[in-house]
């Protein structure tokens, strides 16, 4: 068996496809385009690199796109003015702080500043709490996405046995939470693995679905996935530089030898990752239906 590729390219774009569609009628129809602004700290390459990303893609789908370009010195006061002035903006439906911060601003703080109705990247305490007990307004973009990705893949997560290696807030734990609410896409049964787990591989090859954000090249071999187990692969790791001086990249999982026993898998790059900025256009779209009374 040699797995099918899931593409988070192709459903991207579909997904992208539809959020036109969705701006162009809330434009005709309540005279408003998604706001969204991207709060930059500093000229970390890495950052400026997500935050132009974001910034195409926004204006790419018709938004009334921002970008506030902070010197590494402003204070945090400062940072937590700017913050209060764009939750009071009424043209601006999603604030987005690009991470990390500088050391002398305390990342938690300013992002509890953020509005919960704009908190689109859904990390906002009252927005995690929401997505617990099932009643989301906005879902954390990655692990979003990858719901999305197997919905649109036809992949059956009801009843299905999910196994997530990794616990972090950003996607671990998020992606427990959705995947066992009683919902289309989700209602599965959900085990997590992580450091302190004794035997992940006695978990991971009992998974229809395996989720694997472990942040460590190859963490997850042949060995240890069940045969046309659906595996989604979450990591993004460097691991050398090309004849043509641009990164390689590779996953959290042995791509080359566990597509020979999975039945779907996401490749990396071009699987999980254009899903993460997708799902942030989504999340404005639907702040901007909620200010506007539209859903």
């Amino acid at each position: 068996m040699t797995a099918q590729l899931i593409s988070g390219s192709e459903i991207a774009r579909q997904i992208r496809e539809e959020l036109k569609e969705e701006t162009a009628r809330l434009k005709e129809k309540f005279d408003t385009a998604p706001g969204l602004v991207t709060i930059l700290v500093g000229q970390n390459p890495a950052s400026m690199s997500y935050v132009t990303a974001k910034q195409k893609a926004s204006k790419e789908l018709g938004f009334h796109s921002v970008q506030e370009n902070q010197p590494e010195t402003i204070t945090e006061a400062d940072l937590l003015a700017l913050i209060d002035r764009y939750n009071r903006d009424p043209k601006i439906h999603g604030i987005l702080v690009q991470l990390p911060l500088p050391k002398h601003i305390n990342e938690t703080k300013v992002l509890y500043a953020i509005d919960p109705k704009k908190d689109v990247d859904g990390f906002h305490p009252v927005n995690v709490g929401k997505m617990m007990i099932g009643e989301a307004d906005y879902l954390p973009c990655t692990p979003a996405g990858i719901q999305q990705l197997l919905i649109r893949s036809g992949v059956k997560t009801d009843g299905a046995e999910v196994v997530v290696v990794g616990r972090s807030n950003i996607v671990g734990k998020p992606i427990l939470n959705i995947l066992l609410q009683k919902q289309k896409g989700a209602n599965a049964t959900v085990t997590i693995c992580h450091t302190g787990t004794k035997d992940i591989a006695f978990h991971t090859r009992r998974a229809d679905i395996l989720i694997v954000a472990a942040g460590k090249p190859k963490a997850v071999t042949a060995e240890m996935v069940k045969e046309g187990a659906v595996v989604i692969d979450v990591g993004v790791n460097r691991i050398g530089m090309t004849p043509e001086g641009k990164a390689k990249l590779c996953g959290d999982v042995d791509f080359d030898a566990v597509k020979e026993k999975a039945s779907l898998i996401t490749p990396v790059p071009g699987g999980v990752g254009p899903m993460t900025i997708t799902m942030l256009m989504l999340n404005t779209v639907k702040a901007a239906k909620i200010a506007a009374g539209a859903q």
